[in-house]
């Protein structure tokens, strides 16, 4: 079986996720209130990050933690509910032409895994119109259909996205010489590495240096604004 890899933000989606979840919490009509709490416990760590204090892999992962955590002991019901009010919207910037690379593979038989540090619901909401295989993201923690406050967001970022890539695809003989992956920033690089065909996209100054020494496929679109 061969495989096509997809990362989200700044791959299929043009853009990064997180500062749009933090617009949409600080002017939603119902949630607005959370966005202070939230805000005042990611500045410290923001604030040590930008004095280059404190790893940026590290603030983020704190960042959707607290970003979660804000929401307190709400319902599954209504977190859904709220990344789908913001998915939906995102799904009308998807990138074309990964859509049409998507499309391309599912044609030709390949198995379409989306992974992703961008929250679970969240990819599931943007992409309910487009065909994924399989869907790797961040996972919200739930006990009885509530959020948990005993359990943190299971973050998926850097080698953790090829540790659950290979969990997933574990049973599966895959042919990773005749497989695709694509990603924009040097932290997608562990997954680029898995495959035989490894596609830079928009890719952040270390990743084209490195597609570049290695001959990979490049792939540069202008930046847009989204609506």
């Amino acid at each position: 079986m061969k495989v096509a890899i997809f990362d989200f933000d700044g791959t299929l989606f043009p853009k990064e996720t997180f500062p749009l979840l933090m617009g949409h919490l600080k002017n939603h009509p119902i949630h607005f209130q959370k966005y202070r709490n939230f805000f005042l416990r990611i500045l410290p760590v923001y604030l040590a990050y930008k004095c280059k204090l404190y790893p940026e892999q590290k603030m983020k992962e704190y960042s959707m933690r607290s970003y979660i955590a804000a929401f307190g002991s709400s319902p599954k019901t209504e977190i859904d509910q709220f990344f789908s009010q913001i998915g939906g919207i995102m799904s009308e910037n998807l990138r074309e032409t990964m859509l049409d690379r998507l499309e391309q593979h599912r044609m030709d038989g390949y198995y379409t895994m989306l992974v992703s540090g961008a929250y679970e619901p969240l990819l599931y909401s943007v992409t309910e119109n487009v065909k994924f295989d399989c869907i790797i993201g961040s996972s919200i923690p739930y006990h009885d259909e509530k959020l948990s406050k005993n359990e943190s967001v299971n973050y998926i970022y850097g080698e953790r996205k090829t540790e659950f890539i290979n969990a997933h695809l574990s049973d599966t003989d895959v042919d990773w010489q005749n497989s695709f992956a694509y990603g924009d920033s040097y932290s997608d690089l562990n997954v680029l590495e898995l495959v035989g065909n490894p596609v830079a996209v928009n890719p952040e100054p270390r990743l084209l240096e490195l597609a570049q020494d290695k001959n990979w496929e490049i792939i540069k679109e202008p930046i847009v604004s989204l609506v």
